[in-house]
């Protein structure tokens, strides 16, 4: 009976004379294929990609400035592009404004509408003293001036739901095609107290509101920073006493 001979290998995945009788012979499996041309044309990729659209998000005005610098065939592709985008938003933004509801008219005013845009509602305090609905109120206008074709609303919680915790509110619903698509409660995922009109900005894209490369999309400027530091400051109240709401 033939015994099993032990061939000594220091490393299986050397690239070496020895390595590759054993691999002939199958003493030692063939070498893995090296992961580092999938990462290189993935790489590339991404860089192609990256060159591709280094236009996308950026306005009129910043697309004139780039004459000296891209090839102009190329920058007359992306004007039409944008003023093909900036019209169909002004076609679009209806709203600009914040809308007060009334609960006989909750149906038609959202979830009728979401039918034909994104509905997002604000439940708001009761109470003047909560910080974080404060904080939202006033978000909540700029982001109605900013996407008129997203229609904003506040009703007061209790109001829209009888017995509605204090301690819920703010609360934001997010309504499309006759669906609550997202709700939050509070605004503890957003940064509480701290959350900037940039964080609903990047709420708005992850529901499919507004797209990333939308050029509405605002980065935090030291006067907006100033303003949300300052609106962070109010005191806020906490009610420990709430009854649970069933």
């Amino acid at each position: 009976m033939d015994q099993r001979v032990h061939v000594p290998v220091d490393d299986p995945n050397a690239d070496t004379e020895w390595n590759d009788i054993l691999r002939k012979h199958g003493v030692i499996p063939e070498k893995p294929p090296s992961p580092t041309p999938i990462i290189e044309e993935a790489l590339q990729e991404a860089v192609k990609r990256a060159h591709d659209n280094r236009l996308e998000g950026k306005g009129l005005d910043e697309l004139d400035e780039l004459e000296d610098e891209e090839d102009e065939a190329f920058l007359e592709k992306y004007r039409k592009q944008r003023v093909a985008e900036l019209s169909t938003i002004s076609h679009a933004s209806i709203y600009n404004q914040v809308y007060p509801l009334q609960k006989p008219d909750y149906a038609r005013d959202v979830t009728e509408t979401s039918y034909m845009a994104f509905v997002l509602v604000h439940l708001t305090s009761s109470l003047g003293t909560n910080a974080e609905s404060q904080l939202l109120t006033e978000l909540w206008r700029d982001l109605a001036r900013k996407f008129g074709d997203i229609k904003f609303c506040e009703m007061r919680a209790d109001l829209c739901i009888e017995g509605y915790p204090e301690r819920n509110t703010p609360t934001i619903l997010i309504y499309r095609n006759g669906n609550i698509q997202k709700q939050l409660v509070t605004l503890r995922e957003l940064g509480a107290q701290r959350t900037s009109l940039e964080a609903l900005q990047s709420l708005l894209v992850d529901v499919g509101a507004v797209k990333e490369t939308d050029h509405r999309i605002s980065k935090p400027t030291d006067v907006e920073s100033e303003s949300s530091n300052l609106r962070c400051s109010r005191p806020s109240a906490t009610d420990d006493n709430d009854d649970d709401w069933d």
